[in-house]
């Protein structure tokens, strides 16, 4: 046998033998660990325990679903657990994204500072002046699939990734740890972002199905009509132009010498008054007509009459984002459109690419990363056997099924409307609160939009008094701007008093 043969032989059969290890496909999950920390800002001081584990997540017939991973941060008063405090469900959104960005840069204990619209280094985690735990203790979930909640063995994933699946599984989760944590009487709150209030508006419904009653529910950057991302849907459009025109000014392309909010306020009334009559009409509107409303949008977003007229004033965020800051090389934001990056090689023209690069994603994604595996290990003595998920959306959110028969309808469809799921929890529970919170700098979820969606579900007096709504001057993930976060922190704490009354 030669020695080539030979080395052959001898790595088939240490092939042989490795297959013949089993593999380990599912590592188990990691045993709870808490650990008792003392925050401390602006003069006070507050004792808490933080919990990092998994939440079993069950069908009713008791077979397991997932583990969804979990920290809960629950404040001691004389070093006991007060279970009369109100206890906030909250998550972000996606589909696909882990709780790390609401938890360590908004509402958490700990917060990674920021740098304006500036990308952060090395993380700098302080405690958070602003922290929800002042008025409520928290429990951050992770959805299956991301962070380092998973499903169990043998699970097939299209039970839990899509709208329906996705939130029967949070509603076992919080029930969940409810249960383990013998917090039936606390008030009950849930927060959402993004994605994160789609799923709120699941909850709202489910959970007082399943009765247990929600005491307010707080929604920011929301998304309620996904039929607004259809390609060609005017609602998308519409959406965008308040958008676009405070992004424009703040880059000083239009808007000079007008308050911030009035040329906010002025973009929603054009919007309503002018552009969407425009875009009803189709060809139906004439030349001159078309050209008119396009010197007139050209003034509110800074791009050229011209160019807007040829696009029949329909403009895509991609062009937009592009067209806007060209002269000086830039692409601005989406996630917030006061951040910009510079403008990509003529050769990267991939609108898929493109689509996803986001310098406000950019500037905090890994730092909140680091300070959460800092925190866990550090902290907490919490070690995880993987990577922690914090996006994987390219895993599951473009298979999510996004098939619902929202509430009073019939059929399931493809881009359902959850305003109608809200709308019905709030007729069925009159007595719970909805604080709706947006920025104006938010081109992934419109403010506009939640507006209009809101507005179409025509509901009573008495119901709208509890519904309140905040504007920041902010993108999509508030709590990176540290004014909004304060004005937030305000907001919030308000809502939680007031419920509590």
């Amino acid at each position: 046998m030669s020695d080539t043969q030979e080395t052959s032989a001898t790595s088939s059969k240490k092939s042989d033998e490795f297959r013949t290890v089993p593999a380990d496909l599912r590592p188990a999950v990691p045993e709870a660990k808490s650990a008792q920390l003392t925050w401390s800002a602006n003069g006070k001081t507050m004792d808490y325990v933080v919990t990092a584990g998994h939440l079993d997540v069950r069908e009713d017939a008791g077979a397991l679903l997932a583990q969804m991973f979990s920290i809960s941060y629950v404040a001691l008063k004389d070093g006991k657990i007060d279970a009369s405090r109100p206890v906030t469900f909250a998550f972000n959104g996606g589909p696909g994204s882990a709780s790390v960005p609401v938890n360590f840069g908004g509402i958490g204990p700990v917060r990674v500072e920021t740098n304006g619209v500036k990308h952060v280094g090395n993380p700098e985690v302080k405690d958070n002046p602003y922290t929800l735990l002042q008025q409520s203790d928290l429990v951050f979930l992770d959805a299956p699939g991301t962070g380092w909640s998973t499903l169990a063995e043998g699970v097939d994933s299209k039970k839990i990734f899509g709208i329906d699946g996705d939130a029967s599984a949070f509603a076992c989760a919080i029930q969940e740890w409810l249960e383990k944590n013998n917090r039936w009487g606390s008030p009950l709150y849930l927060f959402g972002e993004s994605y994160g209030t789609i799923r709120n508006s699941q909850l709202m419904r489910l959970l007082g199905e399943q009765g247990v009653h929600i005491t307010g529910v707080v929604m920011l950057s929301a998304i309620f009509n996904w039929v607004q991302t259809l390609p060609g849907e005017d609602l998308y459009y519409l959406g965008m132009m308040p958008t676009y025109a405070a992004t424009a000014q703040f880059f000083d392309k239009a808007g000079a010498n007008v308050d911030e909010d009035t040329w906010f306020d002025r973009a929603m009334d054009f919007t309503e008054d002018v552009l969407a009559p425009a875009l009803l009409k189709g060809d139906r509107l004439s030349a001159e007509e078309e050209l008119k409303v396009a010197e007139q949008l050209a003034d509110f977003i800074g791009l050229p009459a011209k160019f807007i007229a040829a696009k029949h004033l329909r403009i895509d965020l991609e062009t937009f984002r592009a067209r806007l800051l060209e002269d000086e090389g830039k692409v601005a934001g989406r996630l917030d459109t006061r951040f910009a990056s510079d403008s990509y090689h003529p050769a990267q023209t991939s609108s898929e690419f493109l689509a996803i690069e986001d310098a406000a994603l950019d500037a905090m994604d890994a730092p909140w990363n680091v300070a959460l595996r800092t925190f866990l290990r550090e902290k907490v003595g919490y070690v995880a056997p993987t990577r922690y998920l914090g996006s994987n959306y390219l895993t599951i959110g473009v298979n999510w099924d996004w098939n619902h028969a929202s509430a009073g309808t019939d059929a399931k469809v493809g881009a359902p409307n959850v305003s109608f799921d809200i709308a019905t929890a709030l007729r069925r529970s009159p007595t719970t609160k909805l604080a709706i919170l947006g920025g104006r700098f938010d081109a992934a979820t419109t403010y506009w939009n939640v507006v209009h969606d809101m507005s179409t579900q025509f509901l009573s007096d008495e119901i709208k008094q509890n519904i309140e709504w905040h504007r920041y001057g902010c993108g999509h993930m508030a709590y990176v701007d540290v004014p909004t976060l304060v004005a937030m922190y305000d907001d919030l704490k308000n809502f939680y008093e007031t419920n509590a009354e």
